[in-house]
């Protein structure tokens, strides 16, 4: 039996292989504490929770949902971007529901790019965009995000081809934690506009932010609804990666075709799943500036460590991760080795996000913070001598 060749030439999914690694030594007996993969480790909001409890007792639920989300779902992601960004959307055309934004994320590639087209993806960055684009026949190109610059996009030195077609973005970035500003957004719209790409900009961490930083919205910038769409989730700002539950909005002509492609393979999300997902884009602040907190004093922890450790690390402003340079010398797969074998502790390398990733490992904040201590002081005793 024979796989297609798009299946072959695919490398395997990073946090797929991170887990069997982790598996494998704790066989061996090892009291490994993983901070590799962003899967938050606090309970989903009470409130979200016995929403769908209610929901799922609802027999007119148990039937086939929607395909493009429930009206009440949309109408909450538009109420929702109207409180946070000042942003109108049409619930009918500019909003759709989707199984976890890394679905939407998939099959965005599938409904733009043809074969040997191209999309520009943030090196280092999420695997999605770049394997998304090799499953439906193209090309991912290199977007630069160097240290330099703050691991931002320097736009004037993107080379853009006839075969360009999607430009994807990510802030606050998954796996660097850097920051874009609204004039980054600027820049990027009009990189679209005038090379007529689709910008596709990843938001699933913009409410995880810190020390008085608020993360714009793409959609904030004039002209944006032409050609960007932008992508939420509730997996992280409420605690629901399990839940599978996220929605895409912007371009009506791009949510049109990403619909089309949807509905030809999915038949939409559970909609008690989406009635608890209105809960939570409805829910009490409170929960959020609760959430943000407990990020916050886990991210002080780390940097405190390592910055005394040697490193000369700034607090990042968003996400859920630290991106920390390995110690000299050493490759980021070895330095993540030396981690796990030497400290019991697990890092995902920085090679899994691009060829620019070398050099560096991510830690995850997805941990309670006796645990995060514990793996510090474990890092310390190995790194520090």
């Amino acid at each position: 039996m024979r796989v297609a060749s798009r299946i072959e030439s695919l490398p395997p999914y990073l946090f797929a292989e991170l887990d069997k690694k982790l598996a494998a030594k704790r066989a061996e007996g090892v009291d490994v504490i993983s901070l590799g993969v962003g899967d938050p480790d606090q309970p989903t909001p009470d409130h979200v929770v016995r929403a769908m409890q209610s929901a799922v007792a609802e027999s007119t639920n148990h039937r086939y949902p929607s395909y493009y989300g429930s009206r009440e779902f949309r109408q909450a992601v538009v109420d929702w971007y109207m409180r946070r960004f000042g942003v109108a959307l049409d619930p009918e055309t500019e909003v759709l529901a989707l199984i976890g934004s890394k679905e939407g994320l998939g099959h965005l590639s599938f409904a733009f790019v043809d074969p040997g087209d191209e999309a520009l993806v943030p090196d280092p960055g999420y695997p999605v965009y770049a394997i998304s684009t090799l499953l439906a026949g193209g090309i991912p190109m290199s977007l630069p995000m160097p240290a330099e610059r703050g691991f931002l996009p320097d736009f004037e030195d993107t080379a853009v081809t006839a075969r360009t077609k999607l430009l994807w973005l990510n802030f606050p970035s998954n796996p660097t934690a850097a920051v874009a500003d609204r004039s980054t957004f600027e820049e990027a719209v009009a990189f679209a506009v005038e090379h007529g790409l689709l910008l596709a900009h990843d938001a699933a961490y913009s409410e995880i932010t810190f020390d008085g930083y608020v993360a714009p919205s793409v959609l904030q910038v004039p002209g944006a609804k032409d050609v960007a769409l932008e992508f939420g989730s509730l997996s992280k700002s409420s605690n629901m990666t399990g839940w599978r539950i996220g929605y895409c909005v912007g371009s009506a002509h791009a949510i049109r075709a990403l619909s089309i492609v949807k509905t030809n393979l999915d038949s939409g999300q559970f909609t008690a799943v989406q009635q608890a997902a209105i809960a939570a884009l409805s829910g009490p602040d409170r929960v959020l500036d609760e959430l943000r907190a407990t990020y916050q004093r886990r991210r002080d922890l780390v940097i405190g460590t390592l910055n005394g450790l040697g490193w000369e690390l700034t607090p990042p402003l968003g996400s859920i991760y630290v991106w920390l340079p390995a110690l000299e010398g050493q490759s980021s797969a070895g330095f993540a080795d030396l981690l796990l074998d030497e400290a019991g502790v697990f890092v995902a390398p920085g090679t899994g996000y691009g060829p620019a990733g070398e050099g560096y490992v991510r830690i995850s904040l997805t941990v309670p913070e006796d645990r995060l201590a514990e793996a510090m002081d474990r890092v310390a005793r190995v790194v520090g001598g």
